[in-house]
């Protein structure tokens, strides 16, 4: 019966195809491994809707078993490539090379995001071998307003994403975010001003983070930046080579 229920308040789910892309959407809470009543739970399915649907997937090539147990399978990491920020010649492929670099000149992580949907999207990431440990991964979200990243790209972004930001309550906040909207428009203008967004501790104590937009053609099509630990890293140190960076990464998708 609850499934039911669940059926008739999600739309998605009355189609298989719906069906189908909830039981993946389980997937993205970061357990690598669940068994048919666990995803059947998540996804508000009758257990033998999601055994029925996890076979299909299975054969697809979309989910992979393990005895009783199921992960996500490597033809979506196929696909996941070809969007079209990851492809040959595209923002992730001509970032790398110069992500790598400001790497090798900082020693801290680094980070390449867009925005969508009122988050910024993890497109890459350096990290080394001793790095603070910070809620990112790629392909991973976390709230455009909490973060450096979120601020460089909406500082030069159209009104409508920057009140459409001001409008979603932070999925992570410490008590150095900025709530108060007519605060966070403040912080928008200086990164306006100077170039470069910080982010000291907003999204994790112990966390610090300055970025840089990446401008092409007049549009942010994203934003780069580097963290590390608080007590060790002073961000305003390199909020200049990663300013130089950013130009020089938007300067080069200009010109193809």
């Amino acid at each position: 019966m609850a499934a039911a229920s669940n059926d008739d308040a999600d739309p998605r789910l009355l189609s298989s195809v719906g069906k189908a892309l909830a039981i993946l959407d389980v997937f993205e809470s970061g357990a690598s491994m669940l068994g048919v009543s666990e995803v059947a739970r998540q996804a508000h399915l009758a257990k033998s809707t999601a055994f029925r649907l996890l076979a299909s997937l299975e054969q697809q090539g979309y989910v992979e078993r393990s005895g009783d147990r199921y992960c996500l399978g490597k033809r979506l990491f196929e696909l996941g490539n070809q969007v079209s920020w990851c492809r040959p010649r595209s923002l992730r492929d001509t970032t790398l090379p110069y992500m790598c670099d400001l790497f090798s000149a900082t020693r801290k992580t680094v980070h390449l995001a867009v925005l969508d949907d009122g988050d910024v999207l993890y497109v890459e990431k350096l990290q080394g071998h001793d790095q603070v440990r910070a809620p990112t991964r790629v392909g991973g979200r976390v709230s455009a307003r909490t973060t450096a990243l979120g601020k460089a790209i909406l500082a030069f972004s159209a009104p409508a994403d920057i009140e459409d930001a001001l409008t979603r309550s932070p999925s992570l906040r410490t008590p150095h975010t900025i709530l108060l909207p007519n605060l966070f428009l403040e912080e928008l203008e200086k990164v306006r001003r100077t170039g470069v967004a910080y982010d000291r501790e907003e999204v994790k104590i112990g966390l610090t983070c300055v970025a840089a937009p990446i401008i092409s053609l007049g549009e942010p099509v994203g934003a780069l930046s580097v963290s590390g630990n608080t007590e060790s890293f002073d961000p305003a140190s390199v909020a200049q080579r990663v300013r130089a960076t950013a130009n020089a990464i938007g300067a080069q998708l200009a010109s193809r």
